[in-house]
C-alpha cells in the first residue's frame, strides 16, 4: 500500500499482507478450528459490539486448510483506505476513479493459470465453500463475479461483470440465480434467441477494488473491467480463459469457465439475502463448468451474506457514490447521502442545508426515482449525522408532522428480493421530510466543548484504572 493508504497492487495476497502489517488493529486472525457457520456468527457478533475487523480464519472445517478471508467490506474506513482517502471522501474518491475507465491490459500469463483443470477432471465438490447460515440450503459462493464478453454482433453492448449467488449442483455444475434481471440476464436471453449457450467465467477471489467495480450500476455500453482500471488508476491486468477467451484478473484466486445453457434449470435456495430473510426466489439457472483455473494454495475470499455490513457495503458504496454525485450536481443544497445498514438496500438518508419550501420533496423524489431499490428516503438538516440512525430518528421525532411532511407513491417496480413486495414485484415508496423547514421555532441544546473534553478525560481515566467514578 502507498503512504496515503491507497492500494498499489492488484494482487489480493499482496494487499492482505501489506494491510495486516500496516493496520494490525483492524485485522482479527482466528487460528482455532471453526465451522463455516461460525464465520458468519463471528462477523455478526463483531457488529453487535460495534466492531468491523477484517477476519482471517486459518482453520475452517471442510476447507482442507484453505485460509478464509471475510468481512473485508464491513468497514467503510477500510474501503476508503484502499482508495487513498477517509470515510468523508469515500464517495468522491470512488466516483473519480470510476470515471477514469481504463481498458484492461491483456497478459499472456498470470498466477491464476498456475493450475488448470479441464473436462472430466473438473470436480466442483473440491471447491472451498462454506455454509453461512443454518437456514441456507447448502454451502454457497458468495463472492462469485460472473464475467462475460461483448457480443460481437451487438454494437451498443460491452462486456459485463455481475454478482450471482451459486451452489454446487453436480460435479461440473453450479445452480445460480440471475435475479437482478440485469445485463447478464439480457445477454442470456439474446443467446437463447440465437439457440446458443452463453460462455461465462466466474471469478472467486479478486482484489476488493475489482469487486467494487463489479457492483457498479452502469449502462450496457460500459464494461465494469474499465471501472476497475479507473479505481486502480492503472489498467486491470487480465488473462484470457483457455476455452472462451474471457478476460479475468490475472491474479485472481480461482476462476471457473463454462457456459450457461438457457434451457437448463436446477433448484437452488433458500439463501440468506440482504433483506435479512432467507430467500428461495431464483431464476434457477445452471452454469456448466468446463475449466477450473486456480492459484497454488488459493485463498477463499468470502462475503458474509444476509443483511451484514460486509454484504451491504459491497453493493451500496458504488450506489451511494453515484446517487450522491447526481444529487449534489443537480441540487447544491445536498451535503451528504447515506444508506444505513438498518435499512438494508431499501432506506436512504439525505442531509440538506437550508432550502426553499418544497426543495426537500423534490430532492427525495429524485432519489426515489433514480434508485429502483429504495422504498424510503428521509431528508434531514445538515447538522444531523446521517451515518447515525439515532440522530435521524431524533430528527423525525422533533421535526416531522406526518400529515404535512410524508408522501407515498405506489405501483412502482421494486427489488425481486423484497419479501414485502406485491406478487407482481411492485412496491410503494415513501418520502419523509424531517428537516426543520421555514419558520421552525426551536434552538438545539448545546454542551460546551470544554465540558465535553472534561467528560471524556474523566471517563477515559476511569476506563484505564478499571474504576467507575
Amino acid at each position: 500500500m502507498q503512504s496515503n493508504g491507497r492500494t498499489n497492487t492488484q494482487d489480493l495476497r499482496v494487499l492482505l499482507a501489506e494491510y495486516v502489517t500496516r493496520y494490525p488493529e483492524d485485522v482479527l486472525t482466528i487460528d482455532e478450528p471453526v465451522l463455516g457457520e461460525d464465520v458468519a456468527a463471528l462477523a455478526t457478533e463483531l457488529a453487535a459490539r460495534g466492531r468491523a475487523e477484517m477476519l482471517i480464519c486459518r482453520n475452517v472445517e471442510g476447507l482442507g486448510g484453505t485460509p478464509l478471508v471475510t468481512n473485508v467490506f464491513a468497514s467503510r474506513r477500510r474501503v476508503a483506505r484502499l482508495l487513498g482517502t477517509d470515510p468523508a471522501g469515500l464517495h468522491r474518491a470512488y466516483q473519480a476513479g470510476a470515471a477514469r475507465r481504463l481498458e484492461p491490459r491483456v497478459l499472456t500469463d498470470g498466477p491464476v493459470l498456475e493450475y488448470v483443470t479441464e473436462g472430466s477432471a473438473v470436480d466442483l465438490h473440491a471447491l472451498p465453500l462454506i455454509q453461512h447460515f443454518a437456514s441456507d440450503r447448502a454451502p454457497y459462493v458468495t463472492s462469485g463475479i460472473i464475467a462475460v464478453e461483448h457480443p460481437p454482433h451487438v454494437r451498443d453492448r460491452a462486456g459485463n461483470l455481475s454478482y450471482h449467488r451459486s451452489m454446487v449442483h453436480a460435479r461440473n455444475q453450479l445452480a445460480t440465480s440471475l435475479h437482478s434481471r440485469g445485463h447478464l440476464w439480457q445477454l442470456l436471453r439474446m443467446a437463447a434467441d440465437r439457440g446458443e449457450k452463453l460462455p461465462v467465467a466466474m471469478v472467486i477471489g479478486g482484489h476488493p477494488l475489482f469487486m467494487l467495480a463489479a457492483s457498479a450500476r452502469v449502462g450496457a455500453d460500459t464494461d465494469e473491467r474499465t471501472i476497475a482500471g479507473g479505481l486502480f488508476d492503472e489498467p486491470l491486468e487480465v488473462v484470457r480463459t483457455p476455452r472462451y477467451g474471457i478476460r479475468v484478473p490475472a491474479s485472481a484466486e480461482i476462476v471457473l469457465e463454462g457456459v450457461i445453457d438457457p434451457r437448463l434449470r436446477a433448484d437452488e435456495g433458500p439463501f440468506g439475502e440482504f433483506s435479512g430473510y432467507s430467500s428461495d426466489r431464483s431464476t434457477n439457472n445452471v452454469l456448466t463448468v468446463e475449466t477450473v483455473m486456480r492459484r497454488r494454495d488459493a485463498v477463499l475470499l468470502d462475503v458474509v451474506g444476509g443483511n451484514t455490513a460486509d454484504h451491504l457495503n459491497l453493493a451500496r458504496i458504488p450506489r451511494e457514490s453515484e446517487m450522491a454525485q447526481k444529487l449534489m450536481e443537480r441540487f447544491p443544497e445536498v451535503t451528504a447521502v447515506h444508506y444505513p445498514t438498518s435499512g438494508t438496500h431499501f432506506h436512504a438518508y439525505v442531509a440538506l442545508r437550508g432550502s426553499r419550501p418544497g426543495q426537500a420533496r423534490q430532492i427525495m423524489l429524485g432519489l426515489l426515482g433514480w434508485d429502483p431499490y429504495l422504498k424510503t428516503v428521509v431528508a434531514v438538516d445538515e447538522d444531523v449525522d446521517v451515518t447515525d440512525d439515532e440522530q435521524v430518528l431524533w430528527a423525525m421525532a422533533a421535526h416531522l408532522q406526518p400529515h404535512r411532511d410524508v408522501f407515498v407513491v405506489d405501483g412502482l417496480p421494486g427489488s425481486p428480493l423484497d419479501p414485502s413486495s406485491a406478487a407482481d414485484g411492485t412496491t410503494s415508496r415513501m418520502a419523509l421530510d424531517a428537516t426543520r423547514g421555514p419558520g421552525f421555532d426551536g434552538v438545539r441544546i448545546v454542551i460546551a466543548e470544554s465540558s465535553s473534553r472534561t467528560a471524556r478525560r474523566l471517563l477515559d481515566a476511569g476506563d484505564r484504572s478499571g474504576s467507575r467514578t
